[in-house]
């Protein structure tokens, strides 16, 4: 029996805006209002308006939150600091990504741990089985939360003309409390686009008028309502992984380019320590598939699963593809065998339905932001 898909606080004023709906990891959300070229570009020039509701945010609490946090994920919660945040990850004991996540730290003894939607019951209840033997709880608050987005270059305009909070000042993975727009809200400076921008936590209640103040706001800037499509092209432009595209249960941090994230210097066990302390050392002698972006030199799109080939051979295999309106070409990202990986690599291709179509091997991001 399939269960209807969740609302977020927003669902009338998306319908109301001829929005086009779709069922995302068990979410009604907007996946695009017009054209997904002009949302994109919207962002990158100007500013688009996201809501992000469908999001997991879980809650954790108590004197020692931070000491189960740094068990529970690979990252060090312990340094994090009052008002920051950071991304992490949390894995499996075979080392396998369960999620990736933003931990913001809201005071001295309270965390907010942000899920993406589809792993957020999973994120929740492993969470759950960690805390025993640490004096913290941990909440599902996925229900107090409606969660907007303002992203662009104009961002920073737009939201100084509806709160007096210390915006300047708010760096990038930071959050403070604040008001906007006479709504209560944490106001962090984090996103998934590759542009400044802002993540407002507020609740459901004032999601409407939220929206309603940012859109008069941002009238004179430039701002529209964005979907998920052009979330999704925004962040391959940047490089940014998704969840079961470039991050699954099937690789560890160290497979995916990401082990940066692993803290192995904090203090204490956490959950993965053994088979990550393997990974790292496997990612050393004898390098995994590597994530690389590619071009194409022609027109056709790549899509998640197409082989990558070289010299009649498939040495690896696209995550993520789409065409990239600021490029003005089709692009992918794809982990690629070691040999194959260094930016120029000649030959490479990608396998679109029987035909190896030419691609030209980058580094990433395929954007980045002029500061």
């Amino acid at each position: 029996m399939s269960t209807a898909p969740r609302l977020t606080a927003l669902d009338a004023l998306h319908r109301s805006l001829g929005a086009t709906m779709t069922d995302f990891a068990g979410w009604d959300m907007p996946l695009r209002y017009a054209s997904e070229r002009d949302e994109h570009n919207a962002v990158r020039t100007r500013a688009g308006l996201f809501d992000l509701s469908h999001m997991g945010e879980i809650t954790v609490t108590g004197p020692e939150a931070a000491a189960f946090l740094s068990y529970a994920l690979v990252g060090n919660i312990a340094t994090v600091g009052n008002g920051r945040a950071r991304y992490t990850m949390i894995v499996q004991e075979d080392g396998g990504i369960v999620d990736d996540l933003i931990v913001y730290r809201l005071g001295e003894t309270e965390y907010m741990v942000v899920a993406n939607a589809g792993n957020a019951q999973i994120v929740l209840d492993a969470l759950t089985e960690r805390v025993g033997g640490f004096d913290a709880e941990v909440r599902d608050d996925r229900d107090a939360y409606a969660l907007l987005a303002v992203q662009g270059p104009e961002s920073p305009a737009i939201m100084k003309a509806v709160t007096d909070a210390d915006l300047d000042g708010l760096k990038y993975y930071a959050g403070l409390p604040g008001t906007v727009a006479g709504v209560p809200a944490l106001i962090a400076r984090t996103g998934y686009t590759g542009e400044d921008g802002f993540e407002l936590f507020v609740a459901p209640e004032h999601a409407e008028q939220l929206w309603r103040a940012l859109t008069d706001a941002g009238q004179a800037h430039g701002l529209i309502p964005c979907g998920l499509s052009c979330r999704d092209t925004l962040r391959l432009e940047a490089g940014m992984p998704l969840y079961g595209h470039e991050l699954t249960t099937a690789l560890t941090p160290f497979d995916a380019g990401l082990g940066r994230v692993v803290k192995f210097e904090k203090e204490g066990d956490f959950v993965g320590r053994e088979a990550l302390t393997a990974a790292a050392e496997r990612a050393e002698s004898a390098p995994p598939r590597k994530l690389v972006g590619l071009i194409a030199e022609g027109r056709r799109v790549p899509r998640a699963g197409f082989s990558v080939v070289a010299d009649g051979k498939v040495i690896g295999e696209v995550t993520s593809g789409a065409p990239s309106p600021t490029l003005g070409k089709p692009i992918a990202m794809a982990y690629v065998d070691a040999a194959f990986a260094a930016p120029g690599t000649e030959g490479v291709g990608v396998d679109i339905r029987g035909t190896h179509e030419p691609y030209e091997v980058v580094a990433l991001p395929f954007y980045k932001r002029q500061k």
